[in-house]
């Protein structure tokens, strides 16, 4: 097991933010921090689903990773309502690459951020013969 803490992401809690276990790299749950202030970024849900996946790519490439290798996604948001503005902003940021996704209406989130998201990548590929 190896701990991924990358420069400018900050656990707000008792976690790290990425873990690599076997041959994946699992990725805590990450808001929409603005990482200059430390706050949630204003705007609706399509901006804040952006920066909390920028931020966990900061975490994909402090393991040396890719968004490519991202298997899994768990996206939660504080309303249903936001799930177009969601998937647009995903389908945006991780274009023909399409991996296994959740998304979860919770009521509030932490901060009072619409949108969380936490992700499973591969360390390698495997090609199937």
């Amino acid at each position: 097991m190896r701990k991924v803490e990358p420069v400018g992401v900050k656990a707000m809690g008792h976690y790290m933010p990425g873990i690599i276990s076997g041959n994946n790299l699992f990725v805590s749950g990450q808001l929409p921090i603005d990482p200059q202030t430390g706050k949630v970024i204003t705007g609706g849900a399509y901006f804040q689903t952006e920066q909390a996946l920028r931020n966990m790519e900061k975490v994909l490439v402090g393991a040396g990773l890719s968004r490519d290798q991202v298997v899994m996604m768990h996206v939660y948001v504080a309303d249903i309502a936001y799930w177009d503005e969601v998937n647009e902003a995903y389908a945006k940021f991780f274009g023909g690459h399409k991996p296994t996704r959740t998304i979860v209406p919770t009521g509030k989130l932490h901060h009072g951020a619409l949108v969380e998201v936490e992700a499973v990548a591969e360390l390698r590929e495997w090609s199937i013969d």
